[in-house]
């Protein structure tokens, strides 16, 4: 495989002295309630810049995850027997206020040992969420829940103002890619689950390139992703976190994302599209437009109930 590319350098999270003291806030801060981040255990490349400017992606239920993916950094095994801090949704809510955002991602490992799959967990969350942080926008990005229609509501219920599930892959690579419990048509299931329950919720979905797809393949997820109703669309470059891991089969090229921006959002109708090498699914840049979207439809839905 040819050396990682230049596009794909980053700086560490203490390189540039202020962000490097919010870094430090922020992991002692995490540490101290004991709440774990994707940005930590996935190893994410963007971890300096969300950290350094006060964002981050929260990961619900500990750190231990039920399902084994071959990409994904996030230690597997069984959580079985160890429950959801019940204290969480307090903890993260109160973390979330002295973090001050406006715009918030809550994500969690696979718990299929819980019989909701721990969706009340999540809508407890959102709930504390919302209730001490008036005015945050909650994206949350779920499981697939086994694809149980009960656990999906259940998120839907508590009113995030975004959900995202990841296909991860194009729909020939996902069986090679994914743990055998998850899958490309149960995803989309999902996604589409999620619009039939509520036609006004904003859903997401995010896929990695470098996997070996073909720009067909590519297209289709595409094709599939809007025939679910997704509304957004993220998509980077797969990085390989250990040797135990998939290889990278190619770096793809930046003009390569940007013609995946402009196909997803002029001919399949994204409402935004966020393609790039370091880009992933929590990706700062995008969470800025869709927040100004989601604030935008705030502002006409209380301005119809005043009428």
């Amino acid at each position: 495989m040819e050396p990682k590319p230049e596009w794909l350098t980053v700086l560490p999270p203490t390189a540039v002295e202020d962000e490097g003291d919010n870094y430090r806030r922020l992991k002692g801060l995490f540490s101290e309630l004991k709440l774990h981040t994707v940005c930590e255990e996935a190893h994410c490349p963007n971890v300096a810049e969300c950290w350094g400017t006060g964002t981050a992606t929260l990961m619900l239920m500990g750190d231990v995850c039920s399902r084994a993916c071959r990409f994904c950094m996030v230690t597997p095994g069984k959580p079985a027997g160890n429950a959801p801090d019940p204290l969480e949704p307090e903890n993260v809510a109160l973390t979330l206020s002295k973090m001050g955002l406006s715009y918030v991602v809550l994500t969690s490992v696979d718990r299929d040992d819980l019989p909701d799959g721990g969706a009340g967990h999540f809508a407890r969350t959102i709930r504390a969420t919302k209730e001490m942080n008036p005015g945050i926008l909650v994206e949350v990005l779920i499981p697939d829940f086994q694809n149980d229609l009960d656990s999906i509501r259940t998120v839907v219920d508590a009113r995030p103002d975004v959900i995202a599930h990841n296909i991860e892959t194009t729909l020939f690579l996902s069986d090679g890619v994914r743990d055998p419990r998850a899958g490309y048509w149960q995803s989309l299931s999902v996604l589409r689950s999620i619009k039939k329950l509520d036609g006004s919720m904003f859903t997401k979905s995010s896929i990695m390139l470098g996997l070996g797809e073909k720009d067909e393949e590519v297209r289709l997820a595409m094709m599939h992703l809007r025939d679910a109703g997704v509304d957004f669309l993220t998509i980077g470059q797969y990085l390989r976190p250990s040797s135990r891991h998939l290889a990278v089969e190619e770096y793809v090229k930046p003009e390569i994302y940007e013609d995946y921006k402009r196909i997803g959002e002029q001919e399949y109708g994204f409402k935004y599209v966020a393609s790039g090498p370091l880009v992933r699914s929590s990706y700062r840049a995008g969470e800025l437009f869709i927040g100004s979207l989601l604030r935008q439809k705030r502002t006409t839905i209380n301005e119809v109930s005043r009428q």
